[in-house]
C-alpha cells in the first residue's frame, strides 16, 4: 500500500509541475517573443518581428480565415491586408491570467513549448474610436531552432464577438 501511495504522489508531482511557472526564465523568454510579435509587430504593423521570430516551417490555422501554410504567405497577408491601408488598425490584448505554457521534451532535450491562452482584439477605423472586435483562444507551438525560439504552429480559434 505504501508503494502505491508513493507512486500516486509521485505522478501527481510530475503532473503538477508540468506547466512552466510564470517566474521561470523560459516562461519570460516566450512571453518576450509573444510581446515582440503582438505589441510591436501586430499592434503597430512593424513587420520585422514576424520576419525574425516566425519559423520558416510555419503554419497558421484560423477558425474564420482558414489555413496559411508558409511564413512568406503569412507575412504578406499582414503587409497587404491588416497593415496596408492605414485606414484601419487592429490591436491584440493578451489576457495574461489565462496564459499557460508546457515544455516539450525529447528524452531530456527541451525542443519546444506549447503556449495557450485567451486574447482580445480591438479595431480602430481612421477618425473613429477604438472598438472591441472579438475574443479568441490561441495555441502556439514554439520550437527551438539553432538555439533560438521560433513560432512554428499557431491555432487561433473560438473567435467570439458581441454580434
Amino acid at each position: 500500500m505504501k508503494s502505491l501511495i508513493c507512486i500516486v504522489f509521485g505522478i501527481s508531482l510530475i503532473h503538477g509541475h508540468a506547466q512552466l511557472h510564470k517566474s521561470s526564465a523560459l516562461y519570460k523568454t516566450i512571453m518576450s517573443k509573444d510581446s515582440l510579435l503582438f505589441n510591436v509587430g501586430f499592434n503597430t504593423c512593424d513587420i520585422k518581428p514576424f520576419e525574425i521570430i516566425i519559423s520558416d516551417d510555419f503554419e497558421f490555422f484560423h477558425d474564420k480565415s482558414g489555413i496559411t501554410t508558409s511564413k512568406t504567405d503569412f507575412i504578406s497577408g499582414i503587409k497587404n491586408g491588416l497593415c496596408k491601408s492605414g485606414q484601419y488598425q487592429s490591436r491584440r490584448k493578451l489576457d495574461i491570467n489565462t496564459v499557460e505554457m508546457y515544455p516539450l521534451y525529447n528524452g531530456n532535450d527541451l525542443y519546444g513549448i506549447i503556449q495557450k491562452g485567451i486574447h482580445e482584439f480591438y479595431e480602430k477605423q481612421k477618425d473613429h474610436e477604438e472598438t472591441y472586435a472579438s475574443t479568441a483562444k490561441f495555441t502556439h507551438v514554439w520550437i527551438k531552432e539553432k538555439n533560438e525560439w521560433k513560432l512554428r504552429r499557431v491555432l487561433s480559434y473560438n473567435h467570439l464577438s458581441n454580434e
